[in-house]
């Protein structure tokens, strides 16, 4: 008899690869031989963009005939920041009092050794074979501007044939215990920056100056105070947040000729990119009226809202999560932007991974039992899945 794949040993392997964006620091090559060595056909291919870094990508199946179930994820990690203020190194994968650390053990690599896990698994008690297909579509870039990772990734699987009928991706949405909280959806990001000019002189003749820092302070009020929307059915309200001010100016005596304020907008499904611009330049437009000049610098977003309607599939993961954990999932829109909002485009995508609280945080961490828990979850998945 097989032993069981051991998820805590693989996320210990990817843990201990330093794959900070948009290094692929040993990961991908570990699971390109773990999963060859299951009987999956692995690609990797390395994707490039004018002015972005080269980002190393994975993408393996194993079956040729429907239902096709695609494991996505990431192995990049945000950079770990000062090593010393960590109480185990971050790429140490150290395991204490029950608890794994390391930079990604949340935020993906624990996510991904369950769902290799799971699938080493399922094949192992099916002959090697699923009554279907299984895939991983794993990046490299998700952590950063998602240029060269799962928008090209997905790109060329579908220019050489590949077709998914569902996928799983594995970002850490649960909110305090594994088996709370299915993603269904996230509001989509856009930012710009806004800009006021004035003209600069001397702070002891205002008059003859005019100071853009009171026409900055005027319309970033105006576009805060009102709210852009009340939510929808499916999603909470649209926010609005200026994150930071620059002016650029050393000296105390200067009155500056031109003043900055970057925003983020996430938007739900009450706007589009267009629409949302839009509204945002009627609303400064408005608070500016002929005293104030003023434009606004669009940053382009790859990252619009998007939803995915509940269906049998979903059905399929909300009893798996029950069945293991215990517990009724909450589907939730809640959360910042992920790779599924490139995935939708392929086919319907839900997230489910592990509890989110240490993502991007010194000591980030996992419980083994929870690592132990959502391989059970995943292999449920794939079972009656494929049943």
């Amino acid at each position: 008899m097989t032993s069981p794949a051991d998820p805590i040993a693989i996320a210990r392997d990817l843990l201990r690869c330093p794959s900070v964006t948009p290094a692929e620091g040993g990961a991908l090559t570990y699971l390109e031989a773990t999963l060859k060595g299951a009987g999956f056909t692995v690609h990797r291919m390395t994707f490039s963009e004018p002015g972005t870094a080269d980002v190393e990508n994975l993408y393996a199946r194993i079956g040729t005939s429907g239902p096709h179930l695609m494991f996505a994820g990431h192995t990049d990690v945000v950079p770990p920041g000062d090593p010393n203020a960590w109480s185990h190194a971050p790429f140490s994968g150290d395991i204490a009092d029950g608890v794994l650390f390391g930079r990604g053990a949340v935020d993906m690599k624990g996510a991904i050794a369950c769902k290799v896990a799971a699938a080493l698994d399922h094949l192992a008690a099916n002959g090697g074979i699923p009554k279907g297909s299984i895939s991983f579509l794993i990046t490299g870039d998700e952590e950063s501007i998602a240029v060269n990772g799962s928008p090209k990734l997905l790109r060329w699987a579908a220019a050489h044939g590949e077709k998914f009928d569902h996928c799983v991706l594995g970002e850490p949405g649960n909110v305090d215990t594994l088996g709370d909280t299915i993603k269904l959806g996230r509001r989509g990001s856009l930012n710009g920056v806004l800009v006021v000019t004035g003209k600069m002189g001397h702070v002891a003749y205002p008059h003859r100056a005019d100071n853009p820092v009171r026409g900055l302070v005027k319309l970033m009020t105006a576009l805060m105070d009102e709210p852009l929307d009340a939510g929808s059915h499916k999603f909470d309200p649209s926010n609005l947040e200026f994150t930071s001010i620059d002016i650029g100016n050393p000296t105390v005596n200067l009155i500056p000729g031109t003043a900055r304020a970057r925003f983020n907008i996430r938007f739900n499904d009450c706007h589009s990119y267009a629409s949302l611009q839009a509204l945002v330049e009627q609303r400064a437009a408005k608070a500016a009226g002929n005293s104030v000049r003023w434009n606004i610098e669009w940053e382009p977003s790859n990252a619009d809202v998007f939803y995915t309607e509940p269906s049998p599939f979903t059905d399929v993961v909300i009893k798996a999560v029950a069945e293991v954990t215990g517990r009724t999932p909450k589907l939730s829109t809640s959360g910042g932007t992920s790779d599924a909002r490139f995935i939708k485009d392929y086919c319907p995508v839900v997230e489910f991974g592990l509890v989110g609280q240490t993502m991007h945080a010194t000591d980030e961490r996992v419980p083994v039992a929870d690592l132990q828990t959502l391989t059970a979850v995943y292999r449920r998945i794939l079972d009656n899945y494929f049943r």
